[in-house]
């Protein structure tokens, strides 16, 4: 097991490295002139080359291309991307204000597409009739082609403008949190149902369903108690590495309904050139999809006997 625990920290850790690595390189050292990214694109012919000199030696733009990766590889690790251009302040700090946010956006999303999936998959295996199973069935699959910028807006142009049911824009209360999490609980709750609906499925005619039917266990019973437990464990994984996307998926939603957050802080990152933050945002994203996957790896064995006893043979040899 602590074979198994180590080579899935080792993955993560390497992750985090390799996005470190690969936004350096793409911020850091193929543009001509880093410098000329840290300024405005309009005025960088009007600042004066003294300025610009100094900007580059307060960033270390001046060293060896090595020994700049390694120092600030050296202060990554230690929570430090430096100060953002466009305000001044850490970007650390800049993150950590946003972050509870959208971890409220994103767990309330993913949630919701847990709960929608769930009744998608339940209504998909117990209705007896073939045009509504047809129905559910293709429900996931439209839930998947549905781009949240696109959901956001029907759903603003629905409940906001017309019915006036909730807040279009803003962070104020919980009403205003209701539409940006539908929007962005439908595609992700599309794949997690697809793969509970072919679980659901499988699990129906397994032996000790028909053991279970057999002791006069109800069809409910059954679904609750046994196969949900089986079935859930695949869609352990997907709603992991959905959790992943959601941080991601916020940039749209957040800038759609004008929310604070990453997304958002993401946006004006990047429309603003803002170098040290836009790199500080990716690892953060980096890092969070790491965990999170970690977190599935480990609490997978845990949850499944099948999957723990081939680990440990794994280990043994």
């Amino acid at each position: 097991m602590g074979r198994y625990v180590a080579e899935k920290v080792g993955r993560a850790v390497f992750v985090a490295w390799a996005a470190f690595t690969v936004t350096f390189i793409l911020l850091f050292v193929l543009p001509a002139d880093p410098v000329d990214l840290l300024f405005d694109p309009a005025t960088i012919n009007t600042v004066p080359p003294e300025v610009k000199e100094q900007v580059r030696d307060n960033y270390g733009f001046n060293q060896p291309v090595v020994g700049q990766y390694l120092s600030r590889l050296w202060h990554a690790l230690q929570g430090d991307f430096g100060n953002s251009v466009q305000s001044g302040k850490s970007v650390t700090a800049s993150i950590a204000e946003v972050v509870p946010h959208t971890l409220v956006l994103a767990l309330g999303a993913l949630l919701l597409a847990i709960v929608l999936a769930f009744v998608i998959a339940v209504v998909a295996t117990s209705t007896r009739h073939q045009w509504l199973r047809g129905l559910v069935e293709a429900l996931p699959t439209a839930a998947v082609s549905v781009p949240v910028f696109l959901s956001g807006i029907l759903l603003l142009q629905i409940f906001a403008f017309r019915l006036g049911w909730f807040p279009a824009f803003g962070d104020d209360g919980w009403r205003s949190l209701v539409l940006p999490l539908v929007a962005l609980a439908i595609p992700v709750a599309g794949p997690i149902a697809q793969l509970l609906v072919r679980s659901f499925g499988t699990e129906l005619h397994a032996g000790y369903v028909t053991t279970s039917r057999a002791k006069g266990a109800g069809r409910s019973h059954i679904l609750s108690r046994e196969v949900f437990r089986n079935a859930g464990l695949p869609a352990l994984t997907i709603a992991g590495v959905t959790f992943g996307n959601l941080i991601a998926g916020s940039v749209i939603t957040e800038t759609v309904f004008a929310r604070t957050g990453v997304g958002r802080l993401t946006q004006s990152a990047i429309s603003t050139l803002d170098v040290p933050l836009v790199q500080g945002l990716v690892v953060f994203v980096a890092v969070a999809f790491a965990v999170i996957n970690l977190t599935v790896d480990l609490v997978y064995p845990v949850l499944d006997p099948r999957l723990r006893a081939a680990v440990a043979t794994t280990g043994q040899a």
